[in-house]
């Protein structure tokens, strides 16, 4: 039930990040294909993030260290680009147009996950 849950608050902070960031776009013709297409990304983003995070942190640890942790922010940009890129391969009609766009958007992402998570209590384990 907690993966379904961070799943939705994943897909929420994506439609915040289509509503607030140029360049960051679904384009679904209903409510709900726009509402499964933001499900079905949210799927996808954090699938990327389990499995090539982890691997990034290893390799890149240098970067990590030498720029106090803001090359996370640069990683996460970059996983949202990937995402976008997947969607695409897979027909669902989301998409981030270039770098900054991601930056910014991985940014507010991450930031309403961040608090939603607290707020209901799923990062406590």
């Amino acid at each position: 039930m907690k993966i379904i849950i961070k799943i939705l608050i994943v897909a929420g902070a994506l439609w915040a990040a289509t509503r607030l960031i140029p360049g960051i776009t679904v384009s679904g013709d209903t409510t709900a294909r726009t509402a499964g297409t933001l499900v079905a990304v949210a799927l996808i983003f954090g699938i990327v993030n389990a499995v090539l995070k982890p691997i990034i942190k290893t390799f890149g640890c240098a970067f990590y260290a030498l720029t106090l942790g803001l090359f996370a922010l640069v990683v996460n940009a970059l996983l949202l680009l990937l995402t976008s890129w997947i969607a695409e391969q897979l027909d669902l009609p989301f998409h981030v147009s270039g770098f900054w766009a991601a930056f910014l958007g991985a940014i507010l992402v991450g930031v309403i996950t961040w608090l939603l998570d607290r707020l209901l209590g799923l990062n406590e384990d």
